[in-house]
């Protein structure tokens, strides 16, 4: 009987036990028209970021500048595939990856947590944060309930709830709510699917309140959401909107799961900036009427290494940049914009008289980098692994490789020279006879075929060095598998029995380069470079003289770089820089001749 006392007795204090320490508990529940946090309506004020792009150094920076602005609430996406590089294998523990972590810095600042963990994603990742071995499977179907993909699915699920389970509102944590799936409507309408998800999460111990996050259209909303789940809109503008999505899902709160202070930039366009006006016209409209809000993104921050996804949204592959920057109210370095300043300033002005947001915290130390004088260090030639034989080409992911690149290596037998077609390149490629370049294949400018000239030897060599750069990420192509595709034609004719190098330019691949002694005219060089620093802050390196291709710093990949702009300089956060000497390694696919970076 005192047993039962007493755990009664704590339950009415509403705490729990975390790791033998005794914690405040809170409710958090959906009533028709609002979220109630401990019985009382709750205004979520939300900023989302995503801790796999930011440095781990950086995350108590990143939210506590989202909570000056105003916000009361994180949100983020998991990437699946950055979690599950290898089938089976998962890491969240290793830098940025500690997604435990860094839903606990959110709870040491006061704040609240929105889990948005997929299983896909979206977001302008790889592949919407897919993983690339489901590419293997020849016939594989993705967001449905495919035997195969729901296995994985189920895999990833569990390893998602085990560390959300102890970080619920309902065990002292500060996760409010999850989400399952995203923004389903745009892609399909199996519902047996997304019951199935919201069962499995159930299944692994997830109590708390879920979500879905669609445009507000009717059929999307249709599709995409659930019984009992509130509602998410992409975004919640105007009150038609909120009409829209209350006459299909009337019984449940609905809320801006995404307003977009800013918006996505793809390589060869222009850098997207967004009209602050409207945005702070949408934003009021929310403030006034109480309307629970998730600015998409407050701070985007990086792409790093090869994260980076596609879109192809009508004007064919469209890959997007390294910086995600994303003209967000926090830029891509942390650092407050005139926009952020006019958010917190609406923001503020509804907070209760003598209640003021926290002072901004201080920017982050920046240094300049001395020009870097480069060498020429070694070629991708002088540096293949064991070849693979086969019939026809095949993909990447085929030969359990995600990105990088692919080498395809054939002789020429029959027709010599002419019209070379590749079909389905995926996703950029340079040509090579017996050689010596010839000229590029680019999908993202639809170009396909290159003319072959006639050569002089007995049996010329043909050579294609392909690039798989972003998986596509959103809609109905998304099933894009990296190198060449389908198969090659010369003259109409298909070229046979090749040979395969895989690249993956992996930090395995990286770290065992041999230099040349010897510079090549060969397109497909490194260049290497050294500079000293008195004390490390951030910096950016300036790619500006070189062509298309990667760079690492210390070892660590800072992402792509295109001479098509409009991203001329790659983010590099001090934490991989060091007092001393520091190495700077390029590979650029079209660059002969070593010059400084600025």
């Amino acid at each position: 009987m005192k047993k039962t006392l007493l755990i009664l007795f704590l339950f009415s204090l509403n705490i729990a036990f975390v790791q033998g320490k005794s914690v405040k508990t809170h409710t958090f529940e959906l009533s028709k028209t609002e979220f109630l946090l401990d019985g009382k309506p709750f205004q979520i004020i939300s900023g989302e970021m995503h801790f796999a792009r930011i440095p781990k150094e950086y995350w108590k920076q990143r939210i506590q500048m989202a909570k000056a602005m105003g916000c009361n609430t994180i949100a983020t996406y998991v990437f699946w595939n950055y979690h599950e590089v290898e089938e089976g294998k998962f890491d969240f523990k290793t830098w940025n990856r500690d997604l435990a972590g860094f839903i606990k810095l959110v709870q040491d600042e006061g704040m609240w947590f929105i889990l948005r963990p997929g299983p896909y994603v979206c977001a302008e990742w790889d592949f919407g944060g897919l993983p690339s071995y489901l590419l293997k499977i020849p016939d594989i179907k993705i967001r449905c309930m495919d035997p195969r993909y729901m296995k994985a699915a189920d895999r990833y699920i569990k390893e998602i709830a085990d560390i959300a389970k102890p970080l619920q509102i309902t065990n002292g944590g500060p996760i409010l709510m999850l989400q399952v799936e995203n923004e389903y409507g745009s892609y399909g309408n199996d519902r047996i699917y997304m019951q199935t998800l919201a069962q499995i999460w159930k299944n692994y111990g997830i109590n708390i309140p879920f979500y879905t996050s669609d445009g507000p259209t009717p059929y999307m909303l249709e599709a995409g959401t659930l019984p009992g789940c509130a509602v998410g809109l992409d975004s919640g503008s105007d009150q038609g909107c909120f009409d829209v999505a209350s006459k299909m899902a009337p019984d449940v709160p609905t809320f801006s799961g995404e307003t977009y202070p800013g918006w996505l930039t793809h390589w060869g366009e222009q850098w997207a900036k967004t009209d602050t006006t409207s945005l702070l016209k949408e934003v009021k409209f929310l403030m006034d009427n109480r309307k629970s809000i998730n600015f998409y993104v407050i701070h985007g921050g990086t792409n790093f290494g090869f994260t980076a996804g596609a879109n192809s949204g009508g004007k064919g592959y469209e890959p997007d940049l390294t910086s995600y920057d994303y003209d967000a109210p926090i830029n891509e370095q942390g650092q407050a914009t005139p926009k952020y300043y006019a958010l917190r300033k609406l923001i503020g002005s509804y907070l209760p008289k003598k209640v003021k947001l926290p002072a901004i915290p201080q920017p982050i130390k920046t240094v300049e980098l001395p020009n870097i004088q480069m060498q020429i260090f070694s070629s991708v030639w002088n540096n293949l692994p064991v070849a693979i034989h086969a019939v026809q080409p095949t993909t990447f992911e085929a030969n359990d490789q995600n990105q990088g690149f692919m080498l395809y290596k054939t002789t020429l037998i029959g027709h010599k020279s002419g019209n070379l077609k590749v079909t389905e390149i995926h996703d950029y490629a340079t040509v090579f006879l017996n050689g010596k370049y010839i000229g590029k294949l680019d999908r993202r400018e639809g170009i396909s075929t290159i003319k072959l000239p006639a050569s002089d030897v007995k049996n010329p060599v043909l050579e294609i060095l392909v690039e798989g750069m972003g998986h596509i990420n959103f809609a109905q192509e998304m099933i894009d598998r990296k190198g060449i595709t389908d198969r090659v034609t010369l003259n109409g004719m298909t070229l046979m029995n090749w040979e395969m190098y895989k690249l993956p330019m992996n930090e395995q691949y990286i770290t065992s380069l041999k230099s040349t002694e010897k510079a090549s005219e060969k397109q497909g060089l490194f260049f290497n470079g050294k500079f000293t620093l008195q004390d490390v802050a951030d910096t950016y390196i300036d790619m500006s003289n070189y062509q298309k291709g990667i760079v690492w710093v210390n070892g660590h990949n800072l992402g792509r770089y295109w001479n098509i702009g409009p991203q001329t300089r790659l983010y590099c956060p001090a934490c991989w820089l060091k007092t001393g000497e520091n190495e700077v390694l390029v590979f650029d696919q079209h660059q002969t001749e070593a010059k400084p970076i600025n």
